[in-house]
């Protein structure tokens, strides 16, 4: 499994939650929220440090993970954080390798 973050989608979660460099941000599998990859869940975020991650990447000094118990979520599949222009905000985009 692979994570990226497109480096305007950590621009944003740097201004927003006002990070600090060398900051570690979890992606992590919530109840709820809208499309999702798995139905009736949804990607949420906060501050934290890796303990058993399975994807990382550091973009501008701050460090994205995935934890492995959130493995079941992603079905086999990559994550790409980007910038949504329409929207204004970070979108997720899950694909598998040979997609």
């Amino acid at each position: 499994m692979k994570l990226t973050v497109q480096e305007e989608a950590a621009n944003w979660y740097q201004e927003e939650l006002e990070l600090s460099p060398n900051t570690s941000i979890r992606f992590f599998v919530r109840y709820g929220g809208t499309c999702g990859l798995q139905p009736g869940f949804s990607l949420a975020i906060r501050p934290g440090e890796p303990r058993d991650s399975i994807a990382t990447t550091t973009v501008n000094a701050i460090h994205f993970y995935i934890e492995e118990e959130d493995e079941w979520y992603f079905d086999q599949h990559n994550v790409h954080v980007y910038w949504d222009e329409g929207l204004q905000e970070p979108a997720f985009h899950y694909f598998k390798e040979d997609e």
